[in-house]
């Protein structure tokens, strides 16, 4: 593939960014509204939001190919925040986020968020998709969603049985079928008929049949841009004091999700590299204007920004073109939006919720890593039981967990010979996980012979470790020392090479 070239002039860029704009355009069309609908909120601010991705963050610096919209992995988030604090306090949590980034990149802390523990990521991806695909089966029979995610699994039963009495809701169900079939057999088309995204095809094709049919599918509400977007008030910000966890939990997935999104962008292509720090100011500019205009927080999204880039986009103009292509639609053909029905849109976003389960990625990982598989699934375990803060959290806390496992790797020897003191030499890292496996071994030594407990060999020892081996040693040589009755010292807790320096205090 060709890089992208800085120098190409504006109108040579336009002559090769065109076509691809317009690519981006109709995979952005049917997510942006797909993820606003299923987000509580009004379809026109997935459409704003994907404008302001294209006219305000796709002009701006960082990386020049991906593409940033409303994402499906901030669906939930957005929905739990909209029932909480209500839709006129979005604008300004999302306007909290979008300075918060501003902020760290200004900080020149982008690259952080590529320390994130990528099973944390892939946890935090999965469990959103799980919920979303729960929570879209239930729009899909146009019926209305438990609120918590763990709800939403355990009600499954008896939305089957709904749809066995409801003709009505079977029917819609059956739209929604349709479009996930259609998306899931669209790449098996011949790439003369794939020229069309999958996602537009089946929200084309449903609605088609929909209006057609004449089914009984309840479609999306339109109303206006202008009339949607509530620039938040006073009240929406004292409501912030109260949502500081929402505010960091949309900054820290937003960032994340954009910077993974850049990093899997800059391996399609062969140009520039993206600034990670540039990448996160632009989000975080983006996403400013976002909350100022009272639209769904937005991420780099990785679908649109795989179109971009294989539709043959050289420079940021495609993206910046793809939010003049919204603006429009959303300006000249808002009455388009009524004939989509929702149940076709829940079918497309159970789709993308089922690609953000990193499926065949955990069968590798369980071949190699079997840890980092269990810090994903409980990161996901825990969004889907908790809540989405919390379960990231709980997912960080045991990837550090696992992390200070996996270097805590200490080897003993101990050396029997003659029939002085026995010698005790552990190396590696002493720490309190390992704990419990060292002073098993030394309380397992004969009773009547002392240790000499040598710990040159230790890389690092921490305060716990060093003060428990050395009561179990004196301990011992105590007793030691009273069966044989000698007199003196008899070993040493600690072996004279130790380096202090790397003794935590």
């Amino acid at each position: 593939m060709s890089a992208p070239t800085p120098s190409l002039s504006f109108r040579h860029a336009l002559r090769t960014d065109f076509l691809p704009s317009l690519a981006v355009f109709l995979v952005a069309v049917p997510l942006c509204v797909g993820v606003a609908v299923a987000s509580g909120v009004p379809a026109e601010l997935g459409l704003v939001t994907g404008i302001v991705g294209g006219l305000v963050t796709g002009l701006l610096p960082g990386s020049s190919l991906q593409v940033s919209g409303p994402a499906a992995g901030l669906t939930v988030l957005v929905f739990e925040a909209v029932q909480e604090y209500g839709l006129a306090a979005l604008g300004a949590i999302v306007l909290a986020s979008g300075a918060l980034q501003l902020l760290l990149g200004a900080l020149r802390l982008g690259r952080l968020f590529r320390a994130i523990s990528v099973a944390v990521v892939e946890g935090m991806l999965a469990g959103i998709g799980l919920i979303l695909i729960a929570g879209q089966l239930y729009a899909m029979a146009d019926a209305e969603a438990p609120a918590t995610g763990i709800e939403k699994f355990t009600a499954l039963p008896g939305l089957v049985a709904d749809l066995a009495g409801s003709a009505r809701a079977l029917t819609t169900f059956a739209l929604g079928a349709a479009a996930i079939a259609v998306m899931a057999l669209w790449p098996r088309l011949p790439a003369k008929v794939r020229v069309l995204p999958g996602a537009l095809a089946a929200v084309v094709l449903t609605s088609a049949a929909a209006f057609v049919l004449d089914l009984p599918a309840r479609t999306v509400e339109v109303n206006g841009l202008l009339e949607v977007m509530q620039p938040p008030g006073a009240e929406a910000f004292g409501a912030l004091a109260g949502a500081a966890g929402t505010v960091l939990a949309f900054t820290l997935i937003a960032s994340a999700e954009s910077l993974f999104s850049a990093a899997a962008v800059d391996r399609m292509h062969d140009g520039p590299r993206t600034s990670y720090d540039k990448e996160l100011m632009a989000q975080g500019a983006g996403n400013t204007v976002c909350g100022l205009l009272g639209a769904l927080p937005m991420t780099a999204v990785i679908v649109r920004s795989a179109a971009n880039v294989q539709a043959g986009a050289k420079t940021k103009v495609s993206r910046v073109l793809h939010g003049v292509w919204l603006l429009l639609f959303a300006a000249l053909l808002p009455a388009v939006l009524a004939l989509i029905p929702v149940a076709a849109l829940a079918g497309v976003l159970v789709y993308s919720g089922f690609k953000l389960l990193p499926l065949g990625h955990v069968r590798e990982l369980w071949r190699e890593h079997r840890g980092e598989v269990v810090v994903l699934v409980t990161t996901a375990g825990a969004i889907v039981l908790v809540n989405m803060f919390e379960g990231v959290l709980i997912g960080l806390a045991m990837a550090v967990v696992k992390t200070a496992w996996d270097i805590s790797h200490v080897h003993t020897t101990v050396d029997r010979s003659g029939s002085g003191p026995i010698t005790v030499r552990p190396t590696g890292n002493a720490t309190f996980l390992r704990l419990p496996k060292l002073l098993d071994t030394l309380e397992s030594l004969p009773a009547e012979r002392p240790i000499v407990l040598d710990l040159s060999g230790l890389q690092h020892v921490d305060h716990a470790s060093g003060v428990a081996m050395a009561a179990c040693v004196e301990r011992h040589n105590a007793a030691a020392a009273d069966a044989m009755e000698v007199s003196g010292p008899v070993g040493y807790p600690y072996g004279h090479e130790l380096r202090p320096a790397r003794t935590s205090p």
